[in-house]
């Protein structure tokens, strides 16, 4: 077909579908319409896709064609910083490319309406941005850059893929490397950038603390509460008074100790053990924050907003104010507390034979930290022993508890992917002066299998009175993403077993024992939870496949989960005979819209916590350029290779980086092998690297190899 046909078809063809009486059809249809002859029809496809690739003509699913709109999608788009994106849409798996002349005024974040082009083999589908539905970013935070007679903000987020133009006049003063906040006033179009207006000047961008207030504004987290909050907050009693007893169970005899880490304030869990008959009773109590916190008060709209306390480098921004979370709310040790109670009896093999949900009155014996514990239970460490001596005997209980509940989750398939959590110290500037693993101890754990025990007896506790609950779901993994993670373990001679499609998380439970201790330990780990789907709040109880439970909620944490606080607040009514027909269907009007809005917050929170610390392992690595590190060969790809050090500190040996010979990449093997010397460089092998530089902007960390090797029995491999 020659070019001038081509763009005549086209022509009369896109004219066609936008005809008000026509109505979508087949290929064959479409031909036998346009009286085009069998032996034409390919020439006839052909043009077609060209034209839904430019979306200009739709394709249904069902392999109609017409008006685009009429076949558009809706999804949320992601940016890249080199122009193009791509555009999730709920309920499918794969993605669509949106190249850089098509995203139209799309940003990243943005809900959008997309025309889907057809896919080709082996490619992602490509599409076209037609309709912004709804913008995600109002304001961006960035670098502030002058001209002689405008500004312009580059942003931090690096999926934003464009400046933003400042008039002049707009910029509130600010000169070059001031970090600044921008409202977007005009989102531009595929050949025009957006426009905005400098709302706040944070400081200049080495200034101590700019570089967390960046990302705290770039989050939109809120740090100041409302006026209306505060007063109410500051309504709040200091101890517990003698009316709100009434009616709750007096435990305040009973040994009683909080355990956490040594620098928490919010003490939102307690815990008692005695040893029984026929096993054991174990005593979770959750502070009653419900009994401050009243649905529809300011606190409560607040705490609704916010989701979740926040926990970056620096500093926590809570969900609560301080005189509730630190104060009356707080489990502290010495005084009467409310609690909302799960008391447990548990059998020798970990299973709950009978169980109570009541208010309850705590007062707390000690207030341990894990350090302590572990040294008691774990290093029996006679001087710490000693200390707390009336409580040994207890520490020793709870470890026998903390093992058999353990035990019992593993053989029904729970996964524990034990990553190492990052532990950063600050000076009083702000500066990181040391990063360190944050391992989980002998104690961590104790707390962890005693939580997840209360939330799941919780959980099945109330799916089976059918009252409206909010539940922790997390869903099978997708089958697809499965087969791929089967056929890339392959290659380290290891498999997983499915049946139609699902796996069982027994199956990723054994494989994750298999590997352990071995160089792709860190990789298949990382990858496997990777091809699980994210857990999230649902109104409705699906399971959770991570902890291989049918039943799971989040009742523990009440001080800085809202979903918590939710969940606490039908147990009260609950129990107090308060869920009539009418609160029944206010909770379930109403838990849809929170079980989004706390799962949307979660996601917020993760993500400015994980920028925090790349943020603070880039500028610690900033100060030590030149120097050289031991660490363990962690990711390998096409264009270099991963090595993490043994602060948790990550960072990428470039593929051009590596003189005196070119690298091919066996991804079978997951190496690259120079093609004249045979060096290898494969997961887990030890090297050392130097650290050639750091990018604040992006958060990441260069390294190239060190003119120090390793013998081969110290995991290097020369061939």
């Amino acid at each position: 077909m020659t070019e001038e046909l081509m763009k005549q078809r086209k022509e009369m063809l896109a004219a066609l579908v936008q005809e008000p009486a026509f109505v979508p059809m087949k290929l064959k249809e479409l031909a036998v319409f346009l009286d085009i002859p069998r032996e034409q029809r390919e020439e006839l496809k052909e043009v077609l896709d060209v034209l839904v690739a430019e979306g200009k003509i739709g394709l249904s699913k069902r392999g109609k064609y017409g008006k685009p709109e009429r076949f558009a999608l809706v999804g949320i788009f992601t940016g890249n910083a080199k122009g193009f994106g791509f555009v999730t849409v709920e309920g499918q798996e794969g993605d669509y490319y949106i190249p850089a002349d098509k995203t139209g005024e799309a940003m990243h974040g943005d809900r959008v309406q997309i025309v889907a082009g057809a896919a080709q083999q082996g490619k992602r589908a490509e599409a076209q941005v037609v309709r912004v539905l709804e913008h995600a970013n109002e304001t961006l935070v960035g670098y502030f850059q002058k001209n002689k007679s405008f500004g312009f903000l580059v942003p931090d987020n690096q999926k934003i893929g464009r400046d933003i133009f400042i008039p002049q006049g707009k910029d509130m003063g600010a000169v070059n490397g001031h970090k600044v906040v921008v409202r977007i006033t005009d989102y531009g179009s595929g050949r025009r950038n957006p426009e905005g207006v400098v709302t706040e000047i944070l400081g200049h961008a080495n200034d101590p603390g700019v570089d967390i207030l960046s990302i705290v504004r770039a989050y939109g987290l809120p740090e100041e509460y409302p006026p209306e909050v505060m007063e109410q907050a500051g309504h709040m009693p200091d101890q517990v008074l003698e009316k709100d007893l009434a009616g709750r169970r007096d435990l305040r005899e009973w040994q009683t100790v909080t355990i956490d880490g040594e620098d928490a304030k919010d003490l939102d869990d307690a815990v008692t053990i005695t040893r029984e008959k026929d096993g054991y009773r174990l005593g979770v109590h959750i502070a009653d924050v419900t009994h401050y916190v009243r649905e529809g008060s300011p606190l409560d709209q607040e705490a609704l907003k916010r989701g979740t306390s926040v926990y970056l480098v620096d500093r926590v921004i809570p969900m609560l104010p301080h005189r509730l979370s630190n104060g009356i709310c707080s489990l502290n040790a010495g005084v009467d507390r409310l609690a909302l109670s799960c008391i447990m009896e548990i059998d020798a093999q970990g299973r709950v034979m009978g169980h109570e949900i009541t208010e309850s009155v705590i007062r707390v014996d000690r207030r341990m930290t894990y350090t302590a514990v572990n040294a008691i239970i774990t290093d029996r460490d006679p001087q710490v022993m000693e200390e707390y001596q009336e409580f040994v005997e207890m520490f020793d209980l709870m470890k026998e508890l903390a093992d058999i509940l353990r035990e019992k989750r593993k053989s029904r398939g729970s996964i524990d992917f034990d990553f190492p959590e990052t532990k950063i110290l600050l000076d009083e500037k702000g500066k990181p002066v040391e990063i360190r693993p944050y391992d989980r101890n002998a104690a961590t754990r104790i707390i962890e299998d005693f939580m997840l025990i209360a939330n799941e007896t919780v959980a099945e506790d109330y799916f089976w009175q059918g009252v409206p609950f909010v539940y922790r779901t997390h869903d099978n993994p997708d089958p697809e993403k499965m087969k791929r993670l089967g056929v890339f373990i392959n290659n380290f001679g290891y498999t997983i077993r499915t049946h139609d499609g699902e796996v069982h998380p027994k199956e990723l439970q054994k494989l994750l024992g298999k590997i352990e201790g071995t160089q792709e330990e860190a990789l298949i780990s990382r990858l496997t939870l990777r091809s699980m789907r994210q857990a999230r709040y649902m109104p409705v109880c699906s399971g959770h496949f991570g902890l291989a439970a049918r039943y799971y909620t989040h009742f523990t944490s009440p001080i800085r989960r809202y979903p918590d606080l939710q969940i606490h607040r039908i147990i009260k009514e609950n129990l107090r005979g308060g869920l009539t027909e009418q609160r029944t269907g206010h909770y379930e009007r109403i838990l849809t819209g929170v079980t989004i809005q706390c799962s949307q917050t979660e996601r917020r929170a993760e993500e400015a916590e994980r920028e925090t610390v790349k943020l603070k392992k880039c500028e610690y690595m900033a100060e030590r350029i030149g120097e050289i590190f031991e660490g363990v060969i962690s990711g390998v790809t096409n264009w270099g290779f991963y090595v993490e050090l043994p602060s948790t500190i990550e960072g990428l040996v470039h593929v051009n980086d590596l003189r005196g010979d070119f690298y091919v990449f066996e991804e079978d093997r997951m190496q690259l092998r120079g093609e004249h010397s045979g060096r290898i460089y494969k997961l887990g092998q030890k090297i050392a690297v130097e650290v050639a530089g750091t990018d604040r902007l992006t958060r990441t960390i260069d390294f190239v190899p060190a003119d120090v090797s390793f013998d081969k029995e110290d995991g290097g491999e020369e061939v």
